[in-house]
Parts: C-alpha cells; structure tokens; sequence
C-alpha cells in the first residue's frame, strides 16, 4: 500500500468516514498499515479525522504553491527568473548544489513543499512539513574573497527580517548572526553553504527555511516553546507566493547594493534589526565560552563583544548560549 492509493480511497468517500477495517480489506494490508500510512499523509499537510468504530475522513488537503501563482508575483531582474518548484526533496540544499554544478546561473532557486532531511546551522535538523512553510534555496555566484562569505550570511538575514515586516504585521528581530524571531521564538533560520577551489569561491547556495502557516500541533513538543509560525504569532495564515517574492525582491535589491557599495550598509541595517546587541551575554565559539557585551559588527561581519576588563574581542562563528541579566 502507498500513501497515493490510501489517497484515494479516502477521497473516494466523499467526505464520508472510510472505517479502517474497510481499508484494510480493501488494500490488503493490516490495520497497523494504514494507520502509518495515515500519519505519513498528516505529516505532508492533509487533514484527517479518526473517529473510533466510524473510521477516517479526509476534511483537508495542503495549500500548494505553483508556478503560475508565483511567477506574476515576482518583480526581480534574476533572483528566481529560474526556477524548480519540487514535491519533495531531501533538502533543497542538496537539489540547488547538483545544478550549480551543472553551471546553473545566479539567482536559480529551488523550493520544495516538504523536505524529509532539512538542515540548518551546526549540522542541526530543519522541521520543514508539507505545505506549510517556505523551504528553499538561493544560488549565489559573488566576486568576493572567500573570508568575506560571512558577510552575505548577514545581508541575507537583513532581507528576510525586511520582506516578512512588509508582508506580516510582526515584531521581527535578528538573533546573531541570522535566526529570526518573533517575542524571543524563533521563525526563520538560513543556512548559507560554500563552495570554494584554490581558494576562489566558486557559489554560494543560501538555505532559507521559514515557519510561515505552521500550527501549534505540527511541532514537536520539544519545539513548541523555541519556535513559532508566521501564523499562529499573527493570527492569520500567510500567503506563501507572496512571501516568497518579497523575499527574492528584497534580497536581489541589498545583494545590488553590497555589490556597489561594499558591506558598510548591509551592516548599518543589520545593527538596526539586531534585538542581541547591548545585552550582557555568553556565546559559546570553538574557543571557549565568551561572555560581555556585543556593541555591533567589524569590517568583515564579525561580532565585536566589549568584555569585562573593557577590551574588545571580536567573535567570528559561536551559539548563543545564553543572556545574562
């Protein structure tokens, strides 16, 4: 049994509950089956009522995107002018990396409805279900030396936090160097991986996953009280073509303007939406544990931290541990 034919028979009902031992029968399978096969359909978005000794009802389906919904919406000159819209992927990380390979230009993007091994920072899992949020990935072909890729994790941080305000009615904050958040929970995490040959940067692929119409119940318990969806903090669901090329718009405008006039304003609109600056902290960096103040960004986009004994120290890669009070 496949989750298609489960599919369909359920659709078949008609809205009607399908009872499970009608299932069983009909798909020769037990009834452990089906109720696996349930779950895996919840998970890509579906909605499905179980009722005992009635059965199951099919009472949803998910939003999908497509590409004549999100074509018109987009005004960019390059940023997502190639485009591949998946059902499913492992991650678009993986999809994007084989077509920069394949000399794919700047600007192709991938997204997907579900990943089933999304990541993010730190080689940490991604919670990315089926149609409910924006998981996608951006192709960068920059002319800047390699020190300098932590730069466009910044600008690209700057562009998320900056199209979701215009699109969603939000307090959004920049947590260093690039996790966005909505009062203290986390909505947005970008994940920016490089690709580099004697040591000239060849691409860079820019990992954007954002928790746009999540519920309460499509997170982990372990989640629930660290993350939050653009929808349950607004209180109404958001339309996810339109976030997309908000983001794209905004993107391709602040990547322009780092290409013309250096970091120096990427990093001006950065201190501005930074809600971790001028609060006693500790950050944990391959060093060890650092604790102070972070006051703002240097040159090359790292963390200056004012320490105790008043000298600055700059922080190039860490976690935030923790604010201290």
């Amino acid at each position: 049994m496949t989750k298609e034919t489960l599919l369909s028979l359920l659709e078949a009902g008609s809205g009607e509950y399908v009872s499970g031992e009608e299932i069983s029968r009909k798909l020769n399978v037990s009834r452990t089956a089906v109720w696996k096969q349930i779950r895996r359909l919840e998970s890509e978005g579906y909605t499905i009522e179980a009722v005992p000794r009635l059965g199951y009802r099919l009472t949803g389906r998910p939003e999908r995107l497509s590409l004549t919904d999100l074509l018109p919406k987009l005004t960019t000159r390059t940023f997502g002018r190639n485009l591949k819209l998946m059902d499913e992927v492992t991650s678009t990380q993986d999809e994007l990396r084989k077509l920069a390979e394949e000399g794919a230009p700047e600007g192709t993007l991938v997204i997907a409805e579900l990943q089933t091994k999304g990541r993010g920072r730190m080689g940490r899992s991604w919670h990315s279900p089926s149609g409910k949020g924006i998981w996608m990935s951006l192709l960068l072909r920059p002319q800047v030396p390699l020190q300098l890729t932590p730069q466009l994790t910044l600008l690209a941080a700057v562009a998320l936090c900056r199209a979701i305000g215009r699109v969603v009615p939000l307090e959004i904050g920049i947590k260093w160097p690039n996790d966005l958040l909505v009062d203290g929970r986390k909505i947005s995490g970008i994940l920016l991986e490089s690709a580099a040959e004697d040591e000239r940067l060849r691409y860079i692929v820019v990992g954007t996953g954002i928790s746009a119409n999540l519920d309460e119940e499509d997170y982990p318990e372990e989640l629930r009280d660290k993350a939050v969806s653009l929808k349950i903090a607004s209180g109404r669901p958001v339309d996810r073509a339109e976030l997309i090329a908000a983001i794209l718009q905004e993107f391709e405008q602040l990547y322009t303007l780092y290409q013309e006039s250096g970091f120096a304003p990427i990093r001006a609109l950065w201190e501005a939406h930074a809600i971790t600056l001028h609060k006693p902290a500790v950050m944990n960096t391959p060093q060890g544990p650092v604790e102070g103040v972070p006051f703002g960004l240097d040159d090359s986009g790292g963390l200056l931290v004012r320490m105790a004994d008043d000298s600055i120290r700059t922080v190039l890669s860490g976690e935030w541990a923790a604010e201290t009070r």
